[in-house]
């Protein structure tokens, strides 16, 4: 079985992945570490910087994700932990009052580092906001993304958000390569 070290302070991912990679022979374990985190215009350059920065462990991923509003030009993109906590799922939803056009989209962005050699992974699931917080289970924006081609946010519908979502289509990129590795 492979094991990998998950760096993450965001327990509710560690679990998602966890559940995911296991059935894929790749046993991880959560490592509690913060990292440095660059304000960047996108992802990759967040989670490129963060793990070329991490030089005390061996064999581990990290994960940023973001929800990108069209209407809002991006808006909170890379942005999206802070806005959540300053601002939460109520000033998204203010901030989209009157706006017709709810397109959104997720994207996760995975780096992970065996031997000394990053590989980036990417996962992204398109759909948009809804109108109002619906639902009690997921985390951070579930309560008000609705992936395209359904009619329920990801926090009504765990089990959907399971399988098709941004950090899961990335977890699946990377549990390919690893599988290709036998590492």
């Amino acid at each position: 079985m492979i094991k990998l070290y998950f760096i993450t302070t965001n327990r509710y991912k560690f679990l998602e992945a966890k559940e995911f990679l296991t059935k894929h022979g790749i046993h991880i374990e959560q490592k509690t570490k913060r990292y440095p985190e660059i304000q960047a215009e996108n992802l990759d350059d967040v989670v490129k910087y963060a793990i070329e920065n991490i030089s005390d462990v061996n064999n581990f991923f990290i994960e940023d994700s973001g929800l990108f509003i069209k209407a809002l030009r991006g808006f909170p993109g890379v942005y999206s932990k802070y806005v959540y906590n300053t601002i939460g799922l109520e000033g998204i939803l203010k901030l989209m009052n009157g706006i017709k056009s709810r397109e959104a989209y997720f994207i996760s962005v995975i780096g992970l580092k065996i031997d000394n050699k990053i590989h980036i992974f990417k996962g992204k699931v398109e759909g948009y906001i809804s109108n109002e917080i619906r639902g009690d289970k997921g985390f951070g924006y579930d309560p008000i993304f609705i992936p395209r081609g359904y009619n329920k946010t990801f926090a009504e519908d765990y089990e959907l958000k399971k399988k098709i979502s941004h950090r899961k289509l990335a977890l699946e990129k990377m549990a390919m390569f690893l599988r290709k590795l036998r590492f």
